[in-house]
């Protein structure tokens, strides 16, 4: 139904996103400990933290690469690879566990044709189980974006993912 997994594809980003790039660095690069609202920036900005703008950024702050790597992958936040304009979150918690969020992850798969945590080809969708929703009384329950699906059974999966085609 939907296109496979992307092959750590790597989405360029356009020369007027490293101009942007460039006003964030003269910005923070004098604040001190203004690494993280940095990173926050250059994400907003990408969608994710693309190598060569982490190696600007490291030139900038005067650290090394390295360093900049450690506190990206620390964050849950940081994401090194582009994600999907659909973030599909399926709780992975006790209450949406004994109710078949197995089942729920498992069928969300097979639909997309990926893997949780890859991202479609198309760059439509990325697979993201979580600990916790916080929606225990709708379990098993997945979010899309900012939108809760709850009370979910397998074959509901392909009508809520058509929404968001």
């Amino acid at each position: 139904m939907f296109e496979g997994a992307c092959a750590c594809a790597q989405q360029l980003p356009n020369n007027g996103d490293y101009d942007r790039l460039a006003e964030l660095l003269n910005k923070y690069k004098q604040q001190k400990g203004a690494l993280i609202p940095m990173l926050q920036e250059t994400q907003k900005l990408f969608g994710y933290l693309p190598e060569p703008a982490m190696e600007q950024i490291a030139r900038a702050f005067a650290v090394p690469l390295g360093h900049i790597y450690g506190v990206a992958t620390f964050y849950a936040q940081f994401y090194l690879e582009p994600r999907g304009r659909h973030v599909i979150r399926v709780c992975q918690g006790t209450a949406c566990h004994v109710r078949g969020s197995s089942k729920i992850l498992d069928r969300v798969k097979q639909e997309l044709g990926i893997n949780a945590g890859e991202t479609t080809k198309d760059f439509r969708y990325t697979i993201e189980p979580v600990a916790c929703i916080g929606a225990c009384g709708l379990a098993p329950v997945m979010m899309i974006n900012e939108n809760t699906h709850g009370r979910l059974t397998p074959e509901m999966m392909s009508k809520i993912l058509l929404k968001y085609e």
